[in-house]
């Protein structure tokens, strides 16, 4: 392969980082360092192999948004994309460069933001059932990847491990407060409807998407990655038809690859081969072209 994924990550003299599924958090006292692994993660199961560039193009394209989005909705980042690292990082340049965000210290609310223009997923799943998407009614008649007459609201708990779980608005008023749940979902709502029609232009339909709020000097700001192949359904708008599961951009490639296994989607997760690999790089270096108008 051309390149080696970078599947952890540590930095002497720092404390050990929080490791997340694909994220390396590192306490700087004041801030802190993000930096986004090459780790994959599919049924809640981190793969063995990485994908090479994937934090990278995670990273980057976060950074897109925020130059896109930052003039009306506040965000964590303290330091653009290319800006000097701070020399205690200095030595770690390599390692760093293109997937490192430093950003403030902010208190994350304890509700996702999802945000679905599209009807796919275990929102599919649930409206073949119910008619509902997460409690929501919808109209009948919809069939699988159908646009939404209105996309919708429909936040999840966080789960350290194991699947988030949907809850009503209601729910998610109970454990972060009312106001701030309108906020949130307000800003959710604006801001898919930016990026869905931004990205249409460019040849992608955002079917879904999640987001994270925090608390920072008691303000509301946007943080974590925004809007990337491992937070959203990204798909090809010149192969979309309803009536069926669509390509994709993002990681459902990984998943429907899993799918033809045996394995019973518990730890250990089987090695990707390489076809696999490749492939899903180039899906999410195509997204980020596609989105940025550049080339990594």
């Amino acid at each position: 392969m051309p390149d080696a994924p970078l599947l952890t990550l540590s930095i002497p003299g720092l404390p050990p980082p929080r490791r997340g599924k694909v994220r390396e958090v590192f306490d700087l006292g004041d801030r802190l360092l993000f930096v986004a692994t090459d780790r994959i993660s599919a049924f809640d199961c981190v793969m063995p192999n990485g994908i090479p560039r994937k934090g990278e193009i995670l990273t980057r394209l976060s950074h897109h948004w925020f130059d896109l989005t930052g003039s009306w909705l506040p965000n964590h980042r303290l330091d653009a994309e290319g800006a000097p690292l701070p020399a205690v990082l200095e030595p770690f340049a390599a390692q760093l460069r293109g997937r490192s965000m430093i950003v403030k210290k902010a208190k994350p609310l304890a509700i996702e933001c999802v945000v679905r223009g599209y009807l796919a997923g275990s929102g599919w799943k649930e409206y073949r059932k119910s008619g509902t998407v997460c409690g929501i009614a919808l109209p009948a008649g919809l069939q699988e990847s159908s646009e939404l007459p209105a996309p919708i609201f429909t936040p999840a708990t966080k789960a350290e491990t194991g699947h988030d779980e949907n809850i009503s608005f209601e729910q998610a008023a109970a454990l972060v407060g009312h106001e701030i749940a309108v906020q949130v979902r307000d800003l959710s709502l604006k801001l898919y409807a930016f990026a869905r029609d931004y990205a249409r232009q460019r040849g992608i339909i955002i079917a879904d998407t999640k987001f994270e709020f925090g608390i920072h000097d008691g303000r509301l700001i946007l943080i974590d990655e925004v809007l990337t192949p491992d937070s959203s359904r990204f798909w090809p708008a010149d192969q979309y038809a309803a009536g069926r599961s669509q390509a994709s951009y993002d990681k459902q490639f990984v998943r429907d690859y899993l799918e033809t296994l045996t394995w019973d989607k518990t730890p250990p997760a089987p090695a990707l081969p390489e076809d696999v690999v490749m492939k899903t790089q180039a899906k999410y270096l195509e997204a980020f072209q596609r989105l940025t108008g550049r080339r990594l």
